[in-house]
């Protein structure tokens, strides 16, 4: 998923394009290199994604059915209450340009560096937006929503259940909503520790999307799931239409959330090689954080950093507003390799 940042300067750059990793044929124009020649860093994706097993003939040639208990499996993968608590959608970005228009227009809380899309859906609905400090405890009478990326893209920051609960219930007293986006939260090596809000979402005004595009490493299918209570559901479902998430897509998600020696030892090889690039920056004198999927830093280099790997075909997710940083994960012992090749040049380059 991409990011936002400083709400006045970025809500005037969200009027032209919202800006997001995996830009690579504009990379490739731009600094003229070939477009195979890259080392693709710049998106949150797992490089070694689920791998899917044959689809059946039939995924191809029926229409999806809502009988087929995509949703009752999703349910019990993240720990929803039941089928009717869970929507599939044509991934998180289809619930994120929908949704803002079914909640009562108000003054929406949106965190200063985030997803880039939320600011944008909300204000094209009508809202407010206002930068959010998520350092607080007790929320502004003058929010009527907050929207929370958790754990949060690009900075990593991690809220607790405890907090976001707490902010709900502030919200829901005064007739408003609390949209918890936990796209990342599938990579923790502990799931118990990854803070989901997905056993709530029978509370009216609280809203959870979940997508396996990102852990999975299934960007490309277009599948993702909004958690919440059914009355909500049902006004989105009749926005968005039939046929949301196809049969291949429904098969290949499917497949994956049952497959839980994979998820094991995927959460464990994540978690290695998050280190492994934590490490290296910080080897090169970068402060970071990271999820299991990326690190980033904001460093005062960062910005010159991006620019000096790209001119070596190293592709890395820039946040002009801020000048930081995010790196994905390297697939291979090769892209290892190179990118510490090209960060040590790149270093070099830079002093």
């Amino acid at each position: 998923m991409s990011d936002r940042i400083p709400a006045k300067a970025e809500r005037a750059e969200s009027a032209v394009a919202v800006v997001h990793g995996g830009n690579l044929h504009e990379a490739a124009g731009r600094y003229g290199i070939a477009y195979e020649a890259w080392l693709d860093l710049s998106t949150g994706i797992n490089p070694h994604g689920y791998p899917v097993p044959p689809v059946p003939a039939d995924a191809w040639r029926r229409l999806p059915d809502d009988g087929d208990g995509f949703a009752a499996c999703a349910a019990r993968y993240y720990g929803a209450p039941d089928a009717a608590h869970v929507l599939p959608v044509a991934g998180s970005q289809a619930a994120i340009r929908t949704l803002p228009s079914l909640l009562p227009a108000g003054r929406v809380g949106i965190a200063p560096l985030t997803y880039s899309e939320y600011a944008p859906a909300f204000e094209r609905a009508g809202h407010e937006t206002t930068p959010l400090d998520v350092s607080m405890q007790r929320l502004p009478e003058a929010l009527t929503h907050v929207v929370i990326v958790n754990p949060n893209n690009p900075t990593a920051e991690h809220l607790g259940a405890a907090k976001l609960l707490q902010w709900h219930a502030q919200l829901s007293a005064r007739g408003g909503s609390l949209l918890v986006d936990e796209a990342f939260a599938d990579a923790a090596v502990d799931a118990s520790a990854n803070g989901s809000l997905a056993a709530s979402v029978e509370r009216a005004g609280l809203v959870v999307l979940r997508s396996p595009g990102k852990f999975f490493g299934l960007a490309g299918v277009r599948a993702g799931f909004v958690l919440a209570e059914p009355g909500l559901l049902a006004a989105l479902r009749g926005m968005l239409g039939a046929w949301t998430v196809g049969g291949p897509a429904r098969h290949a998600v499917t497949a994956a959330f049952a497959d839980e020696p994979w998820q094991r030892q995927t959460r464990a090889r994540l978690a290695t090689d998050s280190a492994r690039l934590v490490t290296l920056l910080r080897a090169h004198g970068f402060a970071t954080r990271s999820t299991a999927l990326f690190a980033w830093t904001d460093d005062a280099r960062a910005a010159a950093l991006h620019e000096a790997l790209a001119r070596q075909g190293v592709w890395t997710r820039l946040f002009a507003a801020t000048g930081s940083v995010r790196f994905g994960l390297p697939a291979h012992a090769h892209e290892w390799t190179r990118f510490e090749q090209a960060l040590s040049e790149a270093v070099r380059a830079i002093r």
